[in-house]
């Protein structure tokens, strides 16, 4: 029960003076990436509020057109990427944006030393019903000369080279989950103040766990080496969760401990979640806390990159889930 007390305690720390402290903390510090966190962290709030007020705007529902993955846009898909492709480029520090939701890599300014590779709008089939959705985004130094044109070398970066990855989950509450690789920490949304507040210090995901998150309705396409693996959790008394919007079931198992599967059925030989987008700033983060990410044969940071739009199957969370769920399918 909440007490007087702890109705006064002070609301915390802002992300912004977070930001400020670990920049300090490093004399080699330039502002650069720190600023661009302010940047995407000034986006989640404006598209925060268009979520917020999609049912009374006319938000909901299909834009009537395909992404380049040839799926159906939603009308929020359309939004979220007009957002933050605005708050980047007013920005000033990103020289280039690899969008889901774009054909080809979009230059901004030629003079930033950072390139973000982002799903604007991630679980965007659940919008219509009122179920988390979520932000993800990878950010990574460039290697070309800062001036030049923006290289192949500079968007084709394998995972282990981001310097800084997060989401940002629309839910019961909206939070920002990040880390620059010292760690991770999840801020808050207070609406009323205008603020991220730091309210997850240094996030650690247990080794265990009793959640198992996978599409059930693929069990006849699984591999019989994963479907016993399925029936060893149900077994052990594991939970089975599925969200179905990617961010909100890592982020779930993340703090509660389980294991999310993706894994290459018949239809996506080569698995359905993005290198890129999603697959490589959610397996920095989990692998910062404790726990593991694979596609089933490696690491995935450790993945080559032969195109930016490159899909990959996915196993991600506790690492003693994870570890097992390889060994079996192996």
């Amino acid at each position: 029960m909440a007490t007087t007390t702890d109705l006064g305690k002070p609301v915390g720390v802002t992300l912004d003076r977070y930001i400020t402290l670990a920049q300090d903390a490093f004399t080699i510090a330039t502002g650069e990436l720190s600023q661009l966190l302010r940047d995407i962290g000034l986006a989640a709030k404006i598209l925060n509020r268009e979520i917020t007020r999609s049912g009374l705007l006319d938000l909901e529902g299909a834009f009537g057109a395909q992404n380049v993955q040839g799926e159906a846009q939603q009308k929020l898909d359309v939004v979220a990427n007009i957002r933050f492709k605005r708050a980047l480029t007013n920005g000033g520090q990103v020289c280039a944006l690899i969008s889901e939701e774009e054909q080809e890599v979009i230059t901004i300014n030629p003079d930033a030393n950072y390139l973000v590779a982002m799903d604007p709008l991630d679980g965007s089939s659940n919008i219509d019903v009122n179920v988390s959705i979520g932000t993800i985004f990878s950010i990574y130094r460039r290697k070309s000369e800062k001036g030049s044109q923006v290289t192949e070398e500079d968007v084709l970066q394998p995972g282990r080279d981001q310097v800084a990855a997060g989401y940002v989950l629309y839910g019961s509450s909206t939070m920002l989950v990040y880390t620059t690789g010292r760690g991770v920490n999840g801020f808050t949304y207070g609406p009323t103040i205008g603020e991220f507040f730091l309210s997850h210090h240094n996030i650690k995901c247990t080794p265990d766990g009793k959640i198992y998150s996978i599409n059930d309705g693929y069990w006849n396409e699984m591999s019989e080496e994963l479907r016993a693996f399925i029936q060893k959790c149900r077994e052990d008394g594991c939970t089975a969760r599925y969200i179905g919007s990617l961010v909100a079931d890592v982020h779930r198992n993340l703090l509660k401990g389980g294991i999310y599967i993706y894994p290459p059925l018949p239809k996506y030989p080569d698995g359905k979640l993005r290198l890129m987008y999603e697959a490589n700033a959610l397996a920095m983060i989990v692998e910062q806390t404790g726990g593991k990410a694979s596609d089933g044969r490696q690491r995935i940071l450790d993945i080559p990159v032969r195109d930016f739009h490159q899909r990959t199957p996915l196993f991600i969370g506790s690492a003693n889930l994870v570890d097992e769920c390889l060994q079996m399918i192996s």
